[in-house]
């Protein structure tokens, strides 16, 4: 029996997901909705989060090791920001179309992995961003993400 390959190994790996976020981010910068929110990114961000989607997807742990960062971190980005429902269904209109514009593999089941993850990530960061102090410890793990689904209702 052949053995499942990752969500990050399948997207085509660090330079695919780098491509990925380069090209999106560059559509937010121009984006009159999305620009104000990420006007003051540091350069490196694209990169940033590059790595947070090859670790939750099961590549290699860069995030953690070599940004030193972890989900609290990426969380604690959010806390605070108001985001909106408009800005966040921009958000993820704008990263599925760099996604098709790069090339990215759309069979159904890998999309299909894709925009779970994006419809789950970007409601917790528009519930994070309403908040004024971190709800995510340190100690918590970084989310993993795969083939199927999250695994029940959202608890608080």
């Amino acid at each position: 029996m052949k053995e499942v390959p990752s969500l990050y190994n399948w997207a085509g790996g660090q330079a695919s997901l780098e491509k990925l976020t380069e090209v999106f981010y560059d559509k937010v910068l121009k984006d009159e909705l999305l620009e104000p929110v990420f006007r003051n990114m540091s350069p490196e961000h694209t990169k940033h989060v590059a790595h947070f989607i090859a670790e939750v997807f099961g590549g290699p742990k860069l995030y953690t090791d070599q940004d030193h960062g972890s989900h609290s971190n990426m969380v604690a980005h959010h806390v605070g920001k108001s985001l909106t429902e408009v800005q966040r269904k921009q958000w993820i209109k704008l990263l599925l179309d760099s996604a098709d514009e790069i090339g990215l593999v759309d069979d159904p089941e890998f999309r299909s992995a894709l925009v779970g993850y994006l419809e789950w990530g970007s409601r917790l960061a528009i519930l994070n961003s309403q908040t004024t102090e971190n709800p995510i410890g340190e100690s918590e793990p970084m989310p993993k993400w795969g083939w199927g689904e999250t695994g029940g209702p959202y608890q608080k």
